[in-house]
């Protein structure tokens, strides 16, 4: 992979990790349309250190959150930040879970397959548009919510699904605050990226691909510093917008992706 087409991909990644629009799905098409080569593993592994470079903005962005969490933490009690914390463990299950027992399949998923990220699209479409008729209320996300916002997570490592999209639209039909919703969408993803990166990194042999650690350093800090400029604006616009603005533009992207594959 050269390094403009790199960067080219971790600017896409900044810009539509926190948007409910698939960044995964818009990796593949981009990768298509750049013309990369890189086999399924390889193209997977860089789709892995993005996230983990948009994962490491939301860090920073939600800093305060989380040191305020992780202090509670530290206090050894059963307080709202404790309880937070064990439902952010329980919604890493279903993803867990998957990611162990499907490794080889999802792989396959990540070879420029634009078809299924068209069709997936189509799905994201549908559940942010249900989502945005849904009632409006102030309820909390409990622990079997957060069970099932885990569980569509999983469902999400497809490419064309977006993974905040389909967290947050499954959370307001549950009933769960916008906002609320959100905040535990962006929160939820950081463990389980990193723990992913650093497996997949762990796994492949980087002397014996076609991505040098170059161009896994160009897109991270590309993704990265893209991500930080992106973050505070897309989460705000996200929480103030409908979702079915986004449900449209998934459904134009997807039918093109569609076309463009069966053409």
């Amino acid at each position: 992979m050269d390094l403009i087409t790199a960067i080219l991909l971790g600017i896409i990644q900044g810009i539509t990790e926190f948007l409910p629009i698939s960044s995964s799905g818009h990796l593949e098409i981009a990768k298509t349309i750049l013309g990369d080569k890189s086999l399924p593993k390889e193209s997977l592994l860089m789709t892995l250190i993005l996230h983990g470079a948009t994962a490491l903005s939301t860090i920073v962005v939600f800093r305060k959150d989380i040191y305020e969490i992780l202090s509670d933490l530290f206090e050894f009690k059963k307080n709202e930040s404790f309880y937070f914390s064990l439902k952010i463990l329980l919604s890493m299950i279903p993803a867990v879970f998957v990611g162990l027992f499907f490794e080889d399949l999802i792989t396959k998923f990540f070879y420029q397959n634009i078809l299924l990220v068209g069709l997936m699209l189509l799905f994201t479409a549908g559940l942010l548009y249900l989502a945005n008729r849904a009632k409006v209320t102030p309820k909390k996300i409990d622990f079997k919510n957060a069970f099932w916002i885990g569980g569509i997570q999983a469902i999400a490592i497809l490419p064309g699904i977006s993974r905040s999209g389909a967290t947050i639209a499954l959370g307001v039909l549950l009933g769960v605050d916008k906002n609320k919703a959100a905040r535990f969408s962006f929160l939820m993803v950081i463990p389980l990226i990193f723990g992913s990166m650093a497996k997949s990194i762990l796994e492949i042999d980087l002397h014996n691909t076609e991505l040098d650690t170059l161009s896994l350093s160009i897109g991270f800090i590309s993704a990265f510093i893209t991500g930080i400029l992106a973050c505070k604006w897309m989460i705000e616009w996200v929480k103030n917008s409908k979702l079915w603005y986004f449900s449209f533009y998934c459904l134009f992207v997807g039918l093109s992706a569609i076309l463009y594959s069966v053409l």
